[in-house]
């Protein structure tokens, strides 16, 4: 007798501001740093971080901000890189709302 476990997935949904994140620290790795290869490491963790969060999104807890916790924000950290995202479950839906670097405050840049 088998049994399998039905695990919950989340849609998941990175908003413009993400995208523009994303291209931000991709164009400062490209021309600032002069390297391609790691703009393609952030980028491959980037998408990964993405199909993490598909399996995860409602476990990971409320950041310890109170003002970002009580709009019901969470984070995930990228894998390999010093990133991460803030994000919010709504139903069965992960919104991402920005991509911040781990020495970012993002009391004071989120939009």
């Amino acid at each position: 007798m088998g049994y399998k476990v039905q695990l919950k997935t989340w849609k998941v949904f990175a908003t413009d501001d993400v995208e523009e994140d994303l291209s931000e620290f991709v164009q400062y790795l490209l021309f600032e740093k002069m390297s391609e290869q790691a703009a393609n490491a952030v980028l491959e963790d980037y998408d990964e971080t993405l199909g993490e969060l598909e399996k995860v999104a409602g476990s990971l807890k409320l950041v310890d901000n109170p003002g970002l916790a009580s709009l019901g924000y969470r984070r995930i950290y990228f894998k390999r890189h010093r990133y991460y995202f803030l994000y919010r479950v709504e139903g069965d839906v992960a919104i991402v709302d920005a991509m911040y670097h781990e020495l970012q405050d993002p009391d004071n840049v989120m939009r």
